[in-house]
């Protein structure tokens, strides 16, 4: 028997990228996967920006299952910066990006099964910044702080964890140079790598892990690059 057959998970933002690949990657293993996004490529199409969707898509996952096991917060928020980005469009940011996460965790809390698992994808940019990625950085930075708080509210029932991945390239492109060199891994990632990292942590082996934020991204972040290293070079406006 495979370790998450009918097993039920739910999934936000599961039409592509890292959430297709734990769409896929839980199917594989004979899990039932309910997924919502904006295409409809899942089992619902939907805006979770939206408090009336959340709660539409809840009462549809909750009509064909008296639980659930799994809730994976994967959904992206925008990404625009301080130049760009309208009051509504940040507003709208946090709302994918930590709101809804936070009222699906509310709307599921008592019907998670026993040993259920929240997992909330945060990124390396909950910590670190490019320029012009406010919305973003702020949704990924409230998510990491939502998930050791559900933890905490949560114990005993339902064990919460975040995952920062780095650079994950979606359409499984291969990078040479400098581009690959400024891992540690000497390789960019690609989705697999975080949904094998979800049904870790979904699994009875991580059943000791609670509350915690695991950054996968090659090394990446631990390595310190000067100018000229790696034939990088900083080059000015």
């Amino acid at each position: 028997m495979k370790e998450f057959e009918n097993k039920v998970v739910v999934i936000t933002g599961a039409d592509r990228g890292i959430g297709l690949a734990i769409r896929r990657s839980f199917e594989s293993e004979g899990a039932r996967v309910y997924s919502i996004d904006l295409k409809g490529d899942g089992s619902y199409k939907g805006d979770i920006s939206k408090k009336d969707v959340l709660e539409d898509f809840v009462s549809y996952v909750l009509s064909k299952e008296d639980h659930i096991d799994y809730l994976i917060n994967n959904a992206p928020p925008r990404k625009k910066g301080i130049s760009n980005c309208s009051y509504e469009e940040f507003e709208e940011a946090l709302r994918v990006g930590v709101t809804a996460p936070f009222y699906l965790s509310k709307l599921f809390k008592d019907r998670f099964n026993i040993d259920g698992c929240i997992i909330n994808i945060s990124s390396t940019r909950d910590s670190q910044s490019q320029i012009e990625s406010e919305s973003y950085a702020a949704a990924k930075g409230g998510i990491r702080a939502l998930t050791h708080a559900l933890a905490v509210s949560l114990q005993g029932k339902v064990r919460v964890n975040s995952i920062s991945p780095g650079w994950i390239d979606t359409e499984y492109r291969e990078y040479e140079g400098s581009d690959a060199d400024q891992h540690l891994v000497k390789r960019v990632g690609n989705p697999d790598d975080i949904a094998e990292a979800v049904l870790f942590l979904c699994s009875e082996k991580a059943s000791f892990i609670d509350g915690e934020n695991i950054v996968i991204d090659g090394g990446m972040s631990k390595l310190m690059i000067y100018h000229d290293d790696y034939n990088w070079e900083l080059k000015g406006d």
